[in-house]
């Protein structure tokens, strides 16, 4: 039996048999599924990365208005784009940790505040021009500038000076910061010529790919960097179609015009892997589907109002009928189990009568306005309606007003002062506290600002001792928990999907559609 599973995983392999055929093969000669999928992995990794054909990719997110800028990157479709062509410091490792990019290695003071990153000999740029430590200063620069509108602005707060020794880099931290390396990997920070202060969207960087056409909001086209250092990248062209709606994305994944999408919409994840030659790929981590309130403008700047909201959110309602258990129940910070030094804290549930009290106490009698878009996470109108439903019970006005998908994340979110939003996470807890909470974040959605909380995260980042930095972690989550503009129903698992066209799968850390870097680590299978 083995022998002949084998045969037949070998042509999976080589494109001659789909997956979904091997499996039913594999049923009726008596094998678990949890054994055939082992062993076609395994197929799969001896066979190796074929080189080669055209991925094509359906990804939501993307909008007309979108720049190419690494500086102002605001959603999935501009993360992927930027994966194609740019490379960053360090990324995050597969199994934990950090692979080294531009970077071939790095190095700290034995207190944490001075880092020196090494930059890879021999490597080159798309257009030729050799990476040097200047280029990586010159980047950082630009992001971390007081004019800048960089979203990685507030990971960069803390530098106190920069300079370049031959080829090495190094940043002088205002205080220590044992997570300073993880910071690097925000995908703001590609790394480019002179930094970009040139032309920044002009897509020159050190990636996989080169930029070929470009029509924003509608498709770009890429083709492998033969020059790249790494030799990274298997399909010779890359074509990624932003297709924000879910149905449409499903559609165009079952009919063949694409190879992967993201974002299955959880309603639909199980049927979808239950159709021919596609299967669904399931990764539970620190992503979040939220609404978000500006607790600088009125009524959320009003603290019973925002408690009110907050005891009138039903989170298990919101994992049953949204997530229809892809994922689990929030608890309004944007930390989980999944990140290092995790404390949980005590759930709040959904209680009318608490809501009608902080309601009342409030003084407000006008509805809330909340604006939604499908474009702001898979199932955001229909949550909102929920939403409303559960304050409406409690004596909480909510009216919602429902964007359109164009143009959300330009127009509504970051601006507008109460909607529906989603965060990807990050590897670290002070990266996801910085870049959205410190009280100095251009990205700070909620216009959070806390002294105690930006004063905690500050010490945090220089205590090595693991437990004092946990408890610190913890202290910061209640404060937000308690006083902050986020409401967190739900931590979402990333799910995605890919047909048997395509080969390469991997578990990764991070984003979805393996960190947004399936397009170039999977291959054309047949």
């Amino acid at each position: 039996m083995r022998d002949q599973l084998n045969y037949y995983a070998a042509r999976v392999s080589a494109g001659l048999m789909s997956r979904r055929e091997f499996m039913g093969r594999a049923a009726a000669l008596g094998m678990t599924a949890a054994l055939a999928n082992t062993m076609l992995s395994s197929a799969v990794r001896a066979a190796g990365p074929q080189k080669g054909g055209t991925i094509r990719v359906g990804i939501q997110g993307g909008g007309s208005g979108d720049s190419l800028d690494p500086a102002v990157a605001a959603n999935a479709t501009m993360t992927m784009i930027l994966r194609m062509w740019g490379e960053p410091l360090v990324e995050l490792a597969a199994g934990g940790g950090l692979d080294g990019k531009v970077a071939e290695s790095w190095r700290s003071s034995p207190d944490a505040r001075i880092w020196t990153f090494k930059v890879r000999q021999g490597m080159t740029f798309s257009n030729g021009k050799p990476v040097t430590a200047e280029d990586v200063l010159a980047t950082i620069e630009r992001h971390s500038g007081e004019d800048t509108k960089s979203g990685a602005l507030g990971l960069l707060r803390d530098i106190k000076s920069m300079s370049v020794d031959g080829d090495e880099f190094t940043l002088e931290l205002g205080s220590a910061n044992a997570d300073l390396p993880y910071l690097m990997a925000d995908y703001h920070l590609i790394i480019q010529p002179n930094g970009g202060k040139d032309d920044p969207t002009a897509c020159i960087g050190t990636g996989p790919y080169v930029l070929k056409s470009a029509d924003m909001g509608v498709r770009l086209v890429f083709e492998r960097n033969d020059n790249h250092w790494n030799g990274d990248g298997n399909a010779s062209t890359i074509e990624l179609i932003v297709i924000n709606d879910d149905t449409a994305r499903v559609a165009a994944l079952q009919s063949g015009q694409v190879d992967m999408v993201d974002r299955i919409p959880p309603r639909t994840a199980g049927l979808v892997d239950r159709a021919p030659n596609i299967t669904v790929r399931k990764t539970s981590g620190p992503g979040h589907y939220v609404f978000i309130a500006h607790t600088n403008t009125e009524p959320f700047s009003n603290p019973d109002a925002m408690m009110a909201l907050k005891y009138g959110m039903n989170r298990q309602e919101m994992v049953d009928k949204i997530l229809f258990g892809y994922g689990s129940v929030g608890n309004d910070t944007p930390i989980n189990a999944a990140y290092p030094l995790y404390t949980e804290l005590p759930q709040r549930e959904y209680d009318p009568d608490k809501a009608a009290f902080h309601w009342k106490k409030s003084g407000l009698d006008q509805p809330v306005l909340l604006r939604t878009s499908d474009n702001s996470f898979p199932g955001a109108p229909d949550a909102a309606a929920l939403f409303q439903q559960s304050c409406n019970a409690a004596g909480v006005p909510v009216e919602i007003k429902r964007e359109p998908n164009d143009g959300y994340w330009s127009e509504v979110w970051n601006k507008q002062p109460f909607c529906t939003s989603y965060w990807g996470g990050r590897p670290t807890q002070d990266q996801m506290y910085s870049t959205a909470y410190l009280s100095t974040a251009d990205w700070n959605d909620t216009r959070f600002n806390n002294a105690e909380f930006d004063k905690l995260l500050i010490a945090a980042r220089a205590e090595l001792d693991e437990g004092k930095r946990k408890q610190m972690y913890a202290d910061m989550g209640m404060i937000l928990h308690n006083t902050g503009g986020l409401i967190c129903p739900m931590f979402n698992d990333f799910l995605d999907a890919t047909s048997d066209r395509i080969a390469g799968w991997d578990e990764s850390p991070g984003f979805g559609l393996m960190n947004y870097y399936a397009p170039i680590q999977m291959w054309v299978a047949g």
